[in-house]
C-alpha cells in the first residue's frame, strides 16, 4: 500500500459558519497523521471566497483508488456537517504527494 496526499477542492456555495467548519475537520481528523501534521499540512482551507480545499492522507494500492477514498471521505465529512452535495460541490481530486516507503 502507498500513502497518497489527496487535495479535494470545492466551493461552498453559501456561507459557511466556524461551527460547521470544527465539525468538517473533526470528521477529516483521523486522516491528520504524523507525516501530515510534521509537513503543516492542514486539512481545511477555506478561502474568503467559499472555495475550500480539503487535503488529507489515503493509504491504497494506487492512484485511482485513492482519488476515489478521498471523494468518499470528504463527502461523507459535509453530510455530517449537515451540508449537502448542492451546498458545497466538489472539484475533481488530485495527488499532491506519493509516500510509498521505498
Amino acid at each position: 500500500m502507498t500513502s497518497f496526499v489527496i487535495t479535494v477542492p470545492g466551493t461552498f456555495v453559501s456561507g459557511v459558519a466556524d461551527a460547521v467548519r470544527c465539525v468538517v475537520e473533526r470528521e477529516l481528523a483521523s486522516r491528520h497523521t504524523e507525516v501530515s501534521e510534521n509537513e503543516g499540512l492542514r486539512l481545511l482551507t477555506v478561502n474568503d471566497d467559499g472555495t475550500f480545499s480539503v487535503r488529507l492522507e489515503v493509504e491504497a494500492p494506487d492512484r485511482y483508488e485513492a482519488e476515489l477514498d478521498a471523494m468518499g471521505i470528504v463527502t461523507a465529512a459535509l453530510k455530517e456537517a449537515g451540508i449537502s452535495e448542492s451546498d458545497a460541490p466538489l472539484g475533481p481530486p488530485a495527488v499532491t504527494g506519493i509516500d510509498s516507503g521505498l
